[in-house]
């Protein structure tokens, strides 16, 4: 086409802009209710045994994989894995710990070879929960029965009598700092009520600190 002197070429058309709305506060995809946004979940941490993840950690190389914790929990806080018998430097696979009880006084001890933990488990736990209360946990799930994590109902030994129950070393050191931490052992967590009933804990812990 012959441009004709003082006449400018006709403007192209630009393509209409589209302004995507907000989304509504509560509101979810289609596909239904999901996880909470990135954001937030960044901001709710709740710490675990490392073991109910799935990790192979235990003493003789495996895991407690537990499919709630390592997965719908997973998909709506975010995560702290932490085992103490690994951390302390015991390794995996290692010889099975227990809690000795003499009088008042407990100690996790190796019964095979007598190697006593009691000490550099102290140790380890102050400063493991030093960092985690940093962290800002909003709960822990515990595994049951562990003589490190166990939170109720950990047998302590007498010689080779079972003698009464406990706590676990590094789950009394966390509860003795935290003490108001909403904190479960997974078989805590079997029904559906129970779970919600810990989620809205950890929320509400986390809420005022906000």
């Amino acid at each position: 086409m012959t441009r004709q002197p003082g006449r400018r070429p006709p403007a192209r058309p630009r393509p209409a802009r589209t302004q995507q709305a907000p989304p509504r506060p509560g509101a979810t995809s289609e596909a239904g209710p999901g996880p909470p946004a990135a954001k937030a979940k960044e901001t709710i941490r709740v710490g675990v045994s490392s073991c109910l993840l799935g990790q192979n950690v235990r003493h003789d190389g495996g895991n407690k994989r537990d499919d709630f914790v390592a997965g719908d929990l997973a998909r709506r806080v975010t995560l702290v894995p932490v085992c103490p018998e690994v951390e302390l430097g015991l390794g995996t696979p290692r010889e099975p710990i227990r809690l000795q009880g003499a009088g008042g006084t407990l100690r996790i001890v190796a019964p095979g070879s007598g190697a006593d933990h009691t000490e550099a488990m102290r140790r380890y736990a102050e400063e493991r929960v030093s960092e985690l209360e940093r962290l800002g946990l909003s709960g822990y799930v515990f595994k049951k029965g562990s003589p490190s994590c166990g939170v109720q109902r950990v047998p302590v030994w007498r010689g080779e009598t079972q003698a009464r129950v406990g706590r676990g070393a590094f789950a009394s050191a966390l509860m003795a700092r935290m003490p108001r931490l909403p904190v479960v052992e997974e078989s805590d967590l079997r029904d559906e009520a129970a779970r919600e009933a810990f989620l809205e804990r950890v929320f509400a812990y986390r809420s005022p600190q906000r």
